[in-house]
């Protein structure tokens, strides 16, 4: 059941929150709205659920359209098939997990045996049948999560919507709850709108990602792609770690393109032609290829920083255009201080937007 947005607005007063979004949120896939507090991914979602009334534009759901500004139509949310997830749970403490799970089946009518099955079926599916009679108080927050997404679940509504489900549980639980919604997508074959601030959380969940800021997706695409690839420079530190680098000239040399920097330093370039007057580069950290001094075609830098971070040791290079983020596996043991050469491929400069 996929899921339009034509021209979407919403303004509280003289605010405008959401400014004309177009988007288009595949059939059983995951979709995850990525970006900062106040940008508009939460009141997109709210607005497709029916808890917002927008102040223009339209929303279809399956072909069917809910929400229309001229001429009206408005669809209650009740009857718009889908459920939500809240990030504060929603979980009812007089009742048990069985009776939490069971309220949507009570509300469409459904009682008794077939009430009985399909509750616990959902309950084994996140785990938590040997919980059924348990009160909902008695739960850690990982359990309590489960327990609202079998709610969402249990009454087979076609869409999801999940805002900010995990940001209230620990590190370690928000990582096995991402695996798990995961898992029960595909086998469900649901379609989720997953709302969150955290960058690591939508690259782990989302077949695509749109990326908000200031009432609008600045862009989207498949994880990889939009880490890879960043538009601009909000797109490229938004999503991970950047070294931007503004101050730079485009030269075509004998053997080839490079980016001229400061100090006498260049970089091979894979462009063809200049960028565009005020486009920036930008290099991830662990594009960074951290050297012994010296090394040929690396340029030199000194160690200003560097921590060892379990997996990984991620330093802070001092080089004559600039200050370097870099993240090496397996390094070897450099200190501050320390003279090292960095190098980078063409292919890993990206030319973004300012």
């Amino acid at each position: 059941m996929s899921i339009v947005v034509r021209r979407l607005q919403k303004s509280y007063g003289t605010q405008s929150v959401l400014k004309s979004v177009s988007e288009s949120f595949a059939e059983a896939r995951i979709s995850v709205l990525l970006g900062a507090s106040g940008c508009g991914k939460t009141t997109t979602l709210r607005c497709i659920a029916g808890l917002e009334r927008p102040s223009g534009g339209e929303i279809a759901i399956a072909g069917r359209t809910v929400y229309q500004a001229t001429p009206p139509i408005w669809i209650a949310p009740e009857r718009r098939h889908v459920s939500m997830v809240f990030q504060s749970y929603a979980i009812w403490p007089h009742m048990t997990v069985f009776e939490n799970v069971a309220l949507p089946l009570r509300a469409a009518g459904i009682k008794g045996e077939r009430a009985r099955d399909t509750v616990m079926e959902t309950l084994r599916l996140v785990g938590l049948e040997t919980f059924a009679p348990r009160s909902a108080t008695q739960l850690s927050g990982g359990q309590q999560q489960r327990v609202a997404l079998a709610r969402a679940i249990v009454s087979e509504a076609p869409v999801i919507l999940m805002d900010e489900p995990l940001s209230n549980l620990d590190a370690k639980l928000r990582v096995e709850m991402r695996v798990e919604i995961r898992a029960l997508q595909r086998r469900l074959g649901r379609t989720i709108l997953f709302v969150t601030h955290d960058q690591e959380e939508a690259m782990s969940i989302a077949d695509t990602v749109y990326l908000y800021h200031a009432g609008t997706v600045i862009q989207r695409g498949a994880p990889k792609d939009l880490y890879d690839r960043p538009a601009t420079r909000h797109a490229a530190e938004f999503l991970g770690r950047a070294n931007i680098i503004a101050d730079y000239q485009w030269q075509m040399g004998a053997s080839g393109a490079v980016f001229a920097l400061p100090g006498g330093v260049t970089l091979p370039a894979a462009l063809a032609q200049a960028p565009h007057p005020g486009e920036l580069l930008c290099i991830r950290p662990e594009k960074w290829r951290v050297r012994e001094a010296g090394a040929p075609r690396s340029i030199a830098g000194r160690v200003a920083e560097a921590s060892f971070v379990g997996n990984r040791t991620e330093y802070r290079i001092d080089t004559p255009f600039g200050q370097m983020s870099a993240v090496q596996l397996d390094a070897g043991p450099r200190r501050p201080g320390d003279i090292v050469g960095i190098e980078v491929a063409a292919d890993d400069i990206r030319v973004v937007g300012a």
